[in-house]
């Protein structure tokens, strides 16, 4: 496994990649041959299962994407369960504290960095590979993403952001902003200040910092704020977008005819 969202970071790169809500490997595929660095299968959201986010994550493999997966929660089994069927990154919703990031990173890894239960999945080559080197390769290239995406979270920033094992900090604006009492306004005073305090936070730890956005206009604003990870839409937005397009540019040429 060689995980190229974490070579380009750690190169000062930034790297632009969807949300996966749809459990269709095409769509995945389609999305890596346009040119995205990584899609992130979203397994808090969507109704992918494990047989399923293992073709979504050879889809994206195939077309030169890095698989990244959301889990439902940050519980061990549900973190065993992506990286075995070979996620590169994980998503890990709701860490607000020290405790649970900590809990996270070791779930995430193999001894002596964590407590990764050890078995020949496909992640691991289904032991075809000499299974010493395959549990370094995996802790070295994986990447653990904790989520900020409540007042909670953000109060203890600090801490958690400096946790051994945790590799990136991605905010989470649209549940930030229900947490701070003003849901949907990601752009509200109290939104900006926060988010430009857990950019701070973030940067001080000397991590990427990431997240979400819906428009090339808000990305733009992001990465010029200092984000270098950007989660760019959903991929029922992304269809259903282009989809409106064509269908009222040829509407309203057909009224004019």
């Amino acid at each position: 496994m060689k995980n190229l969202v974490r070579m380009k970071l750690e190169a000062k790169g930034t790297v632009i990649g969807p949300f996966v809500g749809i459990d269709s490997p095409d769509l995945v595929e389609i999305m890596g041959l346009a040119g995205f660095d990584f899609c992130v299968i979203d397994t808090e959201h969507g109704p992918m299962d494990p047989g399923s986010i293992q073709g979504l994550v050879r889809a994206a493999e195939l077309s030169g994407m890095t698989p990244v997966v959301r889990v439902p929660r940050a519980e061990p089994v549900d973190i065993l369960k992506v990286l075995d069927v070979g996620a590169h990154c994980i998503h890990v919703p709701q860490v607000n504290t020290v405790e649970a990031a900590e809990a996270v990173a070791r779930a995430a890894r193999y001894h002596p960095e964590g407590m990764r239960g050890v078995a020949v999945p496909r992640a691991l080559s289904y032991g075809l590979k000499p299974l010493g080197a395959s549990l370094e390769e995996a802790n070295r290239e994986v990447m653990v993403i904790a989520h900020c995406e409540s007042a909670a979270g953000l109060e203890r920033l600090d801490g958690i952001a400096a946790v051994e094992g945790i590799d990136m900090i991605f905010v989470g604006p649209y549940d930030l902003s229900q947490s701070l009492g003003v849901p949907g306004e990601i752009f509200h005073p109290s939104m900006v200040k926060a988010v430009a305090r857990a950019l701070d936070v973030i940067n001080r730890a000397g991590k990427p910092a990431g997240i979400f956005v819906t428009t090339p206009e808000e990305a733009a604003r992001r990465i010029d704020e200092g984000f270098r990870y950007i989660g760019y839409s959903v991929d029922g937005l992304i269809f259903g977008k282009a989809c409106s397009e064509v269908v009222n540019t040829l509407k309203n040429r057909r009224r004019g005819t």
